[in-house]
């Protein structure tokens, strides 16, 4: 193992990127570790249009490659690897990877989230032939055909409309009497020719030999069932944090987020987390990017006190 880094990142998602910047520049040794490509979650959406200074909205893919070439520009070093490890027990901290083991003087988590499944009987056999968690990566696959989303919350909105590019009709199944995302998706939801919306209900089974065929449906306040014929099921429930390789090592809520301070320091000092891992971030790209600013000069502080 060679030297230990001044600050080793993992997750090259907003948060992870946005903390490289300025560790970066605080001319601290920085490597950023990410299992797949860099970027995140938001590369699973179609475009984003709640961030400051964009108007007109942005493409995922050109704004985290901004994102990129700036921590880079800066000196840090980005590498594929999945941690599935961290030792808790003082600088230097020790993160294993499936490819390699690195040591740092300081460590920032900042390894996102991942999808919520429904826990169906039969929704892992079918996911990929017709169960989706990602309407931007598979709403083309759906032409012309019907499907159904699960989910009343902004991204569970804001791919139902995604899909009515594609989609003949899109069935949104919410467990609740209202929706939670923000008003003008609602807006749009209930302004499109393409949506029906099924308010207090759940999804019970979701059926198909080869494919999806058809959903199983409940009323939770009449009892009432129903057989919806679709090609298709989307899920958008939510999301898990990405703390597994974590556990046992900084303190956890009931949820699985890193619990952090003020300061985005872990109940570890020298670990420190942001972004939708952490308990102290909302799902949103600006708060993702201000919690690793935040968690980065928090790692600059106890840097110069060592």
């Amino acid at each position: 193992m060679d030297r230990p880094w001044d600050a080793v990142i993992a997750g090259a998602g907003p948060a992870g990127l946005s903390a490289a910047i300025y560790t970066g520049r605080a001319r601290r040794s920085t490597l950023v570790l990410e299992k797949g490509f860099p970027g995140g979650q938001i590369l699973l959406t179609d475009w984003v249009e709640n961030l400051p200074g964009f108007p007109e909205g942005a493409a995922p893919m050109a704004l985290m490659q901004g994102f990129r070439s700036q921590a880079e520009k800066f000196g840090a070093r980005i590498e594929t690897d999945e941690i599935v490890g961290l030792s808790g027990s003082g600088a230097p901290f020790v993160l294993k990877g499936t490819r390699n083991e690195y040591a740092a003087r300081a460590v920032i988590i900042a390894t996102g989230s991942s999808y919520r499944r429904l826990g169906l009987e039969n929704e892992a056999r079918l996911t990929g032939r017709g169960v989706s968690y990602c309407a931007t990566c598979d709403g083309a696959f759906f032409a012309g055909r019907d499907v159904a989303m699960v989910g009343g919350g902004d991204n569970a909105l804001k791919e139902a409309l995604f899909l009515t590019r594609y989609c003949r009709k899109v069935t949104i199944i919410h467990r609740r009497d209202r929706f939670r995302g923000e008003r003008i998706y609602q807006e749009r939801v209930f302004s499109s020719g393409k949506v029906e919306v099924l308010f207090e209900t759940v999804v019970d089974a979701v059926d198909g030999a080869e494919k999806v065929e058809s959903v199983d449906l409940r009323n939770l306040k009449t009892g009432k069932k129903l057989q919806l014929p679709v090609d298709g099921l989307f899920v958008s429930i939510g999301t898990a944090p990405r703390t597994e390789f974590v556990r046992g090592v900084v303190d956890l809520n009931e949820w699985g987020q890193v619990k952090v301070n003020l300061d985005k320091e872990t109940s570890v000092p020298g670990i420190f987390a942001a972004g939708d891992v952490s308990d102290a971030c909302p799902k949103q790209i600006a708060t993702a990017v201000g919690t690793g600013v935040h968690a980065a000069l928090s790692v600059e502080e106890y840097l110069s006190r060592l």
